[in-house]
């Protein structure tokens, strides 16, 4: 059996892919040219989502001897900017008795959970027991309603 995404990506790609063959006056869409045409969008907006997350992996995997602090994270309201971009402010608490930075990887979602986009915010030199703070961005537009939550955080 094939399992078909119907995601709100997907929606939005088969939407506008039938749009525009809906509404071509000159008829040089097929339904198999606008399905084809979905089917890509749908592909590159995967990719860009395999892509950011394997960047997120990254950079969390270069931190030497980081600690698992995702308690010590707050993230506030996300908020969306006039170029669709979702920006989220990260508060760290540093616990540690000493200076330490904090890589925090910030996971955007739709309201049903589905990963729409991930990001790592990095907070250099955060005093022994003080906060610092970032804010993470998404690396692209998203649409709908966007709700953020941690994914991974460390501490180093």
């Amino acid at each position: 059996m094939t399992r078909v995404r119907t995601g709100p990506l997907f929606t939005v790609a088969v939407l506008a892919a039938v749009v525009s063959g809906t509404t071509s006056c000159s008829g040089d869409s097929t339904p198999s040219e606008v399905a084809s045409k979905a089917a890509s969008a749908v592909k590159s907006v995967g990719a860009e989502l395999d892509a950011a997350a394997a960047e997120a992996k990254k950079k969390l995997d270069s931190v030497k001897d980081g600690a698992d602090v995702k308690g010590d994270v707050r993230l506030g309201t996300p908020s969306k900017g006039s170029d669709g971009h979702v920006s989220v402010p990260v508060t760290v608490s540093n616990t540690a008795q000493d200076k330490k930075s904090f890589a925090v990887q910030v996971n955007f979602r739709d309201p049903a959970g589905n990963l729409l986009d991930t990001v790592v915010v990095t907070i250099s030199d955060v005093a022994a027991g003080a906060t610092g703070q970032g804010t993470a961005r998404s690396t692209r537009g998203l649409s709908g309603d966007v709700q953020a939550d941690t994914g991974r955080a460390l501490r180093y």
